[in-house]
């Protein structure tokens, strides 16, 4: 494991060696994954509806704690914006604090319903948005850091479609919280980037697919190997429900219904229905479902430890760090005199 290379406000928020936190990842971060990230030196979230059962959500808890050595690590729990689907929530919220759970990070819809409840259990809230003017509605809501991710991202980039360079420079400009910057980050020198221009920290999604600890059949993860981030195509476009994908036959379906201005969700249920993501997962048939797919996979280049991951964007970050000291004029300068 490489040794810190920053401290930032999200590696203090967090207490971990870098400042890089993997998203929860639906269907797929599960306890031993976010063991990994943790023990990587990052932060990462089991994805508390991956698991409809409430008590295998919890078993996913006690595997993880027992897999870190009792570090912390967080949880996702997505708000819906319809009316009394967040009903669906509360054991998974009760479960995540009866387990002692410190962090939780939330997306979707506004974090509101359980904020209150996670507060005073003692646990500390990010939420995740796809624009600025979300993440200041969370900030004055009573969140503890926000996470803003661009266009570039798999899975809910908003209907504005705002490119993750654009967002981390608008955001560290309005944000008083600890601040996170994702979609499209894969590299070192994007982690860099993105701290210089305000951000305390970054967040990864799609770059983490092809992880060994990630459950998904070998040649879905091969897949992913083979894409060059030109492979995702953006679909419900229609909905305002914009969501990037892989572009598999699926995809194509959706995209030539919205096409055709097909406005009657029953003709895409089927085709969008969230059980078909993990039964792609399951059997390397990619072909079907709506699987996130964000346009970082152009930096995934094996199938590799989380370990090994985290320390390529550290000495990666290293690297674009010494270039970059190389790069100031006044030290240029010294350079040539001293010649």
């Amino acid at each position: 494991m490489r040794d810190p290379l920053f401290r930032t406000a999200i590696t203090e928020f967090f207490g971990i060696r870098h400042p890089i936190l993997c998203g929860g990842l639906m269907w797929l971060a599960d306890g031993r994954y976010v063991a990994a990230v943790v023990n990587a030196g990052g932060m990462g979230f089991i994805t508390a509806l991956s698991f409809p059962d409430p008590e295998a959500f919890r078993d996913q808890i006690r595997l993880c704690r027992d897999l870190t050595g009792g570090k912390p690590f967080g949880v996702n729990i997505s708000v819906s914006r319809r009316p009394g689907v967040n009903e669906r929530l509360q054991p998974h919220v009760a479960i995540a604090i009866e387990e002692g759970v410190r962090f939780v990070e939330t997306s979707g819809s506004s974090p509101a319903p359980i904020l209150a409840r996670l507060h005073e259990a003692g646990v500390k809230v990010m939420h995740k948005v796809p624009a600025v003017r979300y993440a200041l509605a969370a900030q004055r809501e009573g969140v503890d850091a926000v996470a803003v991710v661009g266009a570039e991202c798999g899975g809910h980039p908003g209907y504005m479609m705002i490119g993750t360079m654009v967002q981390a420079a608008l955001a560290s400009r309005q944000i008083e919280v600890p601040l996170v910057i994702g979609g499209g980050i894969g590299t070192g020198r994007q982690v860099l980037g993105a701290l210089a221009m305000g951000a305390d920290g970054v967040l990864l999604g799609s770059r983490m697919i092809a992880a060994e600890e990630i459950w998904a059949h070998r040649r879905y993860k091969e897949r992913v190997v083979a894409g060059d981030g030109t492979d995702s195509r953006v679909v419900m476009q229609l909905f305002k429900g914009h969501h990037r994908v892989l572009d598999n036959e699926a995809a194509q379906a959706v995209a030539a219904l919205e096409a055709q201005g097909v406005t009657d969700f029953a003709a895409y249920r089927d085709l969008v229905a969230g059980e078909k993501v993990r039964g792609a997962y399951e059997s390397g048939d990619f072909s079907q479902g709506m699987i996130d797919y964000g346009q970082s996979v152009a930096f995934v280049d094996g199938i590799e430890p989380v370990e090994t991951i985290f320390d390529s964007l550290i000495d990666d970050a290293a690297a674009a760090r010494a270039r970059l000291d190389g790069l100031w004029a006044d030290r240029a300068d010294a350079r040539r005199a001293t010649a």
